[in-house]
């Protein structure tokens, strides 16, 4: 799916840089020298190649400054062939990230982070969306689930995921339940779900008792154990127990591969629509 995505994007850059003299522009911002970090940046940068969207790698000292990063922010707010902005989190301590945040330009924030986008998203309004939620959007389309009148679970409520992820689910005509450390008989509730998407970084916390029979369960976690840990060779894992959960789900999406490859198709996706509306067009995939 995540290269079906891709496709579509990479047809789409290429019309509009015939249109336009130019291809849309990603810049990354990479504060300090994190090495997961740094990991991530490198594939959304390398991802932006590969589709012809051009990459823009801004990186600053770990000890940069809340005017160092403003300014940067600024610089790039104005830029024209930087048609998105992406501040890699997290951010080093001295650092507020949701103050910076809100200082991208909201028509180029293809995280969806801004007080703008989270705004328009809870409004039902047209927006960008964070990548990741819109990416399991994506996933329950392509895989023919109902989403309209079916109960959903979400654990987990971050800016990032969570949040989003209802507001997206309850958007399509869900019924939507967002759990967090401070539910209680968390897994009766879990079990009353059609849809469970479960972001809340804990391994495997999700146990087969957990889940309905039948139910599409989306694994948004991620945590490196050991391999022996993990029980697979890259090990790493997610917030439910697959190879418990498979057993009773009628679709589930494993880590790694699953979750995550659609969340850098649905960034590459956000820029190119977020060229387009800086254009003034509208794109329709």
């Amino acid at each position: 799916m995540a290269a079906r995505v891709r496709a579509d994007v990479a047809r789409g850059v290429g019309e509009y840089a015939e249109r336009f003299g130019e291809p849309p522009g990603l810049a990354t911002i990479l504060v300090g020298e994190d090495p997961a970090s740094a990991v991530y940046v490198g594939g959304k940068q390398r991802a932006c190649q590969e589709v012809g969207i051009t990459p823009f790698d801004e990186r600053l000292p770990a000890d940069a400054t809340t005017g160092q990063v403003q300014a940067l922010l600024a610089q790039l707010w104005e830029e024209r062939s930087v048609n998105g902005i992406l501040l890699q989190l997290p951010l080093p301590g001295q650092l507020d990230a949701a103050d910076l945040t809100s200082r991208i330009n909201p028509a180029k924030d293809v995280d969806g982070l801004t007080p703008t986008n989270a705004g328009l998203l809870a409004l039902g309004q047209p927006g960008l969306c964070p990548c990741t939620p819109l990416g399991v959007m994506e996933l329950l389309a392509d895989g023919g689930v109902t989403v309209e009148g079916a109960e959903a679970v979400v654990l987990g409520r971050s800016n990032l995921f969570g949040k989003p992820m209802a507001a997206l689910l309850q958007a399509a005509n869900a019924t939507v339940t967002v759990c967090h450390s401070r539910t209680r008989s968390l897994a009766e509730v879990c079990r009353r779900a059609d849809i469970l998407v479960a972001a809340v970084g804990s391994p495997r916390i999700v146990k087969r008792d957990w889940v309905k029979k039948g139910a599409v369960v989306i694994d948004g976690g991620i945590t490196r154990l050991t391999p022996e840990e993990a029980r697979n060779k890259s090990g790493l894992v997610g917030d439910v127990d697959y190879d418990a959960v498979a057993s009773v789900a009628g679709a589930i999406t494993p880590v790694p591969g699953g979750v995550g490859p659609m969340t850098i198709a649905m960034l590459l996706s956000n820029t190119l629509r977020a060229a387009h509306a800086q254009s003034g067009l509208e794109l329709v995939r």
